[in-house]
């Protein structure tokens, strides 16, 4: 059995580790920023191929104990590189670690680099060229307080990377991001769906995805076809399979709307790049004048939030408007609300029912979510 390590924006580990299990993945552990879990290296396929969390499936190759850089070295130089991927295959080694008493994780990764390419050498005679920009083989090092573990990447561009989406916004949502929000929603296929901020269309995308089972690496290349290992005609009968699965592209239960004309035209670019202009509704709509679609529904959205201090009062303003829309317009719907501008809760003023917390890359951000029941939600103003 192999060991892998699939990595995922923090707050999603359990979803990943439940989708895990569905793929037929064994022994699965879940920890800060992903999923330890073991498999046949066809698993590996699977999960970069239909995995709508993780952004990489991480290959282990070596563990040990380190005190030193010296340590991290032996542990790099023991693996048989060879076995793996040609010599004449570029690499590039990243780092990351959590309490290192190490400072300087810039000559861990030089040392990474020198044993990896050492042993190389010695076995084939040659030493392998590195390539931070594009490398065919990305190798990626973890260190904790004590322990140093090296993995192969399968993945090398990250899995959020859909190879799909043509046109972003200035503050795009990580498509697995997404993907997890729209599973944190509880949101199944046939039941309706808007996201009346959509900007460039991403959780309509997912949610479109989901409903159609559409591989989400379906479109794009991955590492682990550069391995020695690589077995194409394995590869070539999953994507078959997968699109063989995938149901017909018939007008869903999904609706989609925004306000600016220019974010609108690149959601609707995004969809027609994926084939699913005609599956999703957009219009063009202001939200705050907006009606439900059906009688019951879940809004999931991603709304603006303030950096400077105009944008912030602006926000401070908009979002007691988007609370009355809310009670008055979606009762019997549920809301869920991703937002990095912590003020939402008290400006809304809607009583939150549940507050997940949530990460877009770097960017901590919260999953608010409202029950939208008539008369039921709006905070009372306390008399003093």
């Amino acid at each position: 059995m192999e060991r892998f390590f699939a990595t995922c924006p923090r707050g999603l580990e359990l979803l990943l580790a439940e989708e895990l299990r569905q793929l037929k993945a064994e022994k699965i552990h879940a920890v800060g920023g992903g999923v330890q879990f073991g498999g046949d290296f066809f698993l590996c396929y699977r999960v970069n191929l239909e995995s709508r969390i993780a952004s990489r499936v991480l290959w282990q190759m070596a563990q040990g104990n380190y005190r030193s850089e010296d340590d991290i070295y032996r542990t790099a130089y023991a693996p048989r590189w060879t076995d793996w991927f040609d010599p004449a295959r570029t690499l590039r080694v990243d780092i990351s670690a959590t309490k290192s008493p190490l400072t300087s994780l810039n000559f861990v990764t030089l040392k990474i680099k020198d044993a990896v390419c050492d042993k190389i050498r010695l076995i084939s005679g040659r030493r392998p060229s590195v390539d931070t920009r594009e490398p065919d083989i990305p190798i990626q090092g973890h260190l904790s307080d004590r322990e140093f573990t090296l993995y192969l990447d399968t993945t090398a561009e990250p899995l959020f990377k859909r190879g799909q989406r043509i046109a972003t916004g200035p503050a795009p949502l990580r498509e697995n991001l997404a993907a997890g929000i729209i599973r944190l929603a509880g949101w199944t296929p046939g039941i309706p769906l808007l996201d009346p901020m959509c900007g460039s269309g991403t959780i309509l995308l997912e949610a479109a995805h989901m409903a159609l089972d559409i591989a989400p690496g379906l479109g794009r290349g991955f590492a682990f076809e550069k391995f020695k290992n690589f077995d194409s005609r394995l590869w070539r009968d999953l994507l078959r399979q997968s699109r063989a699965r995938q149901k017909p592209r018939v007008p869903l239960v999904i609706y989609g709307s925004d306000f600016a004309a220019d974010v609108l035209k690149a959601a609707r670019a995004n969809l027609m790049a994926a084939g699913l202009e005609k599956v999703v509704g957009l219009k063009r709509a202001n939200v705050l004048e907006l009606s439900a679609p059906a009688k019951e529904g879940i809004i999931v959205t991603n709304p603006p939030y303030g950096v400077r201090l105009g944008e912030q009062q602006a926000m401070a303003e908009f979002y007691p408007k988007l609370g009355d829309v809310l009670k008055k317009q979606f009762s019997g719907w549920r809301a869920y609300l991703l937002s990095a501008d912590m003020r939402l809760p008290k400006l809304i003023r809607l009583a939150v029912s549940k507050r997940t917390p949530l990460f877009n890359g770097a960017l901590e951000c919260r999953l608010f979510e409202y029950k939208m029941v008539q008369g039921g939600m709006r905070k009372k103003k306390v008399e003093v």
